[in-house]
């Protein structure tokens, strides 16, 4: 599964946005910045934050990408032991979407029943 800072990087890549040119549009400290992108610092909280990161980065309110943003920057704050475990990662993002009122598929619903009843 991807991180958020490459995540993040690829896209301002794509976008042929420097760091310090992302940072300056987002009003980030690129030094900061450069730390989140390479998974040494957790995502930003702020929603604040993450909705001026979409609008830099050309995201669409409610795009894939856009809820990506968000799922992973969410992700970044769950501990630890359950990032170990392969299966509860694979399910976050129906996770996520089920949370934001989108309706998953049965077989997706499915499975993450199924591993929130697991032991």
């Amino acid at each position: 599964m991807i991180t958020f800072g490459e995540f993040i990087r690829k896209l301002r890549i794509e976008k042929d946005l420097t760091l310090r040119d992302f940072c300056r549009a987002v009003h980030l400290d690129p030094s900061n910045w450069s730390k989140t992108e390479r998974g040494l610092s957790v995502p930003p909280k702020s929603r604040y934050i993450l909705q001026g990161i979409a609008k830099v980065l050309d995201l669409k309110e409610e795009s894939e990408e856009y809820n990506t943003l968000f799922d992973l920057a969410a992700i970044g704050y769950i501990p630890s032991e359950l990032l170990g475990e392969q299966k509860v990662m694979e399910k976050l993002p129906v996770f996520f979407r089920t949370i934001r009122g989108e309706k998953p598929s049965r077989e997706e619903l499915e499975d993450l029943l199924n591993i929130i009843k697991e032991d």
